[in-house]
């Protein structure tokens, strides 16, 4: 360790000073920020978060919408398998989810576990009936005959068609309803 008797020129301390403190007083100088680089980054941050977060909100969305066009098509091939396998004959509104995720016989009336002997051997053809990814019924997962209500799905058994159980007001990015995917 060197001592300095005099004022150094690099410290504004007068008298003996260690050497090494006036090293560590340096180290510590050149680490930190000062303030206008803190507010640059603070701006660069608002900036990019200001671009990112409505992308992210968007790619929710968009998710949403793709979930709900994949669990349409699903319940779709389902009830075309059902009614294939089942002599062109469609469920009822209130037998769908059973038709749907059991085991059932020829007519289509008898749900439970496969049974060879009695003939359930139809099905199932969903482990269960998606939820409805969006709307005012999100989350709900049953069939109904009409639109409204509390079920996710609109189901027609005379037309064959299932919709999702949306009003009229709710629309996706590009406005299209939902309840005409």
């Amino acid at each position: 360790m060197y001592w300095l008797s005099a004022r150094h020129k690099d410290s504004d301390v007068a008298g003996p000073v260690a050497w090494t403190s006036l090293a560590r007083r340096g180290r510590r100088a050149a680490r930190a920020f000062s303030l206008i680089e803190l507010v640059i980054v603070i701006v660069i941050i608002g900036i990019l978060a200001s671009i990112a977060v409505p992308r992210l909100s968007r790619g929710a969305d968009t998710a949403a919408e793709s979930a709900l066009a994949a669990n349409l098509q699903s319940l779709r091939n389902a009830l075309e398998l059902f009614v294939i396998e089942h002599g062109e004959t469609a469920p009822t509104a209130g037998l769908l989810t059973n038709a749907l995720t059991k085991h059932s016989n020829f007519a289509g009336t008898v749900f439970g576990p496969r049974d060879v002997a009695t003939g359930v051997v139809y099905g199932p053809y969903l482990r269960a009936v998606p939820p409805l990814p969006v709307g005012e019924n999100k989350g709900q997962a049953g069939f109904t005959p009409t639109l409204g209500g509390t079920r996710g799905w609109v189901y027609d058994a005379t037309s064959r068609t299932i919709r999702a159980n949306c009003p009229d007001a709710e629309v996706d990015g590009n406005g299209k309803k939902y309840n005409t995917y």
